[in-house]
């Protein structure tokens, strides 16, 4: 199945352009004619389309600091040390500054995004006032799509701030008026109910499935966002239903090699549901759609394919989580998840517990990368690198063409687990079976009679290294004890990053907040 930026590159760039033109690089700035870009003509209703792209090309235009900072604060990660953003390592051990760039630019280019979504839902309803009744239900699926990709990223914003504004409409001067901010429960809430509303008008299909959008959000896309909301506000039975639903279609399955899964074999397949895609379009030169990786990758390798560019080392898994998958016997997870340095391994050595390593545990990946040593980190994520034997011919940028996953069918199987485990009713299957399904795909042995804790292990080795998945969990289920590691000290009044001093200037009831 080729990406959804592959086989529609010229639409995304015009319509990327086109959001750049209406979109203001201020989210206090008002979006000029209600359109991406002034005097659309919306009785070419064949130009719909154009809107929801712009929505997918936002929504894929994720700067590098932003999955980042969302992902560093778990006890499977650290930042990268003895770099040049002393802040980001200051996060990581829970001392906050305001002030520091990638908080604001993670608060505001998210914000645009979603006023971006606002936008397009706005633009393609006056192009359904001139649409046959074909052109109008095509209008109201683009506008659940919008709905689905703009829930995402006010998920994940809440997150990282608990309480924060919830636009309505495209005008982000309107959020000046407000006298009181939404609490993460109300977020949650109304994410929760937005994805009711767009679940009726998306197609009942795996994203890999749409021949329209290919990897284009459908509806299982909004139930997984609505299970992840649901776990947010601790409502385990709409959890239960919601992944109960994806389960109960028949349509997902894990994709059979974990370690292919985070690499090009793996791209879209029957296990994702959603993607940030990226394509190099099948050639050396010329136009791509990328992500930028280095941050993740190792300040110093020798690649299989001589000239493939290494990484900046801003992005470390944690010993704790090696000898965490070290301690259970976890072998593919763990390949697949940490790429090992020989002074990373000589340092797992001194402690006499880890004197005998599997043979997987070495500085060569299977793909015959050589991951050399480097003074920032001892170890670079595994779920962030595609072995420079998949770069295409000609490209050398880390990590280039690798898709970003979001949203896999592993992480549903694991919620609706811990949903049962919380006391819902089963919907589907049975925890147990929920589980070990994830299990089996890692070699690891099943399990009976699967309690919480056992659940809570088993999406820490499944989902390490994936958006601060493992932090926010420990942060629901207040395990505060366990991100006091490695010298730090966190408290709850620690869980939510403070608001951006240039957002508080802008809108002095965050400071009150």
């Amino acid at each position: 199945m080729k990406p959804l930026n592959k086989k529609l590159s010229p639409i995304l760039i015009m319509a990327f352009a086109m959001a750049i033109l209406g979109c203001s690089d201020q989210l206090d700035a008002p979006q000029e004619n209600n359109n991406f870009a002034g005097g659309t003509d919306f009785t070419k209703t064949e130009d719909m389309k154009l809107s929801i792209i712009g929505v997918y090309a936002a929504f894929h235009s994720r700067g590098w600091e932003q999955p980042l900072l969302i992902s560093v604060r778990g006890d499977d990660v650290n930042a990268g040390g003895l770099g040049d953003q002393q802040q980001f390592t200051d996060t990581d051990l829970f001392n906050y500054d305001k002030d520091y760039w990638m908080y604001n630019s993670l608060w505001e280019n998210m914000y645009v995004d979603v006023i971006t979504a606002h936008t397009a839902m706005e633009q393609i309803t006056r192009y359904q006032e001139f649409a046959n009744e074909a052109g109008q239900a095509e209008g109201d699926q683009y506008i659940a799509e919008a709905k689905v990709l703009r829930a995402i990223m006010l998920f994940h914003i809440s997150q990282v701030w608990g309480g924060v504004f919830i636009p309505r409409n495209s005008d982000p001067n309107e959020l000046l008026d407000l006298t009181e901010v939404p609490t993460q429960a109300e977020v949650m809430q109304h994410l929760s109910d937005q994805m009711d509303e767009a679940i009726p008008f998306l197609p009942d299909l795996r994203p890999n499935e749409r021949q329209d959008l290919p990897g284009g959000v459908t509806k299982y896309t909004a139930l997984a966002i609505k299970a992840l909301a649901n776990q947010e506000l601790e409502n385990y039975e709409a959890v239960a239903d919601a992944t109960g639903q994806i389960i109960n279609s028949g349509k997902f399955s894990l994709y059979p090699d974990f370690y292919e899964l985070f690499k090009t074999p793996g791209k879209l397949s029957d296990e994702s549901i959603l993607d940030l895609q990226y394509s190099d379009f099948g050639q050396g030169e010329g136009d791509r759609e990328g992500h930028l990786y280095a941050p993740y990758g190792p300040q110093n390798w020798t690649p299989a394919v001589e000239g493939s560019s290494s990484g900046w080392g801003f992005y470390e898994p944690s010993q704790k989580f090696i000898k965490f998958m070290l301690d259970r016997g976890e072998t593919v997870r763990l390949e697949t998840s940490v790429l090992f340095t020989d002074r990373g391994i000589t340092e797992l050595r001194t402690d006499p517990a880890y004197q005998d390593l599997p043979s997987f545990v070495s500085n060569t990946t299977r793909d015959g990368d050589i991951i050399n040593d480097y003074p920032r980190a001892l170890f670079a994520s595994g779920k962030h690198y595609l072995p420079s034997n998949q770069l295409i011919p000609g490209r050398t940028s880390y990590g280039s063409n690798k898709n970003y996953n979001v949203l896999r069918y592993g992480e549903v199987l694991l919620m609706y687990a811990e949903a049962v485990a919380q006391g819902a009713a089963p919907t589907s299957i049975s925890a147990d079976a929920a589980v070990n399904l994830v299990r089996e795909r890692a070699n690891m042995p099943p399990l009976s009679g699967v309690n919480l804790d056992e659940i809570i292990d088993e999406k820490f080795a499944e989902l390490g290294m994936e958006w601060g998945k493992r932090y926010f969990d420990l942060i629901r289920l207040g395990r505060y004890d366990e991100l006091n590691y490695d010298g730090r000290t966190f408290s709850e009044n620690l869980k939510f990053l403070p608001y951006p001093q240039p957002q508080v200037d802008r809108f002095p009831i965050l400071e009150a907040n």
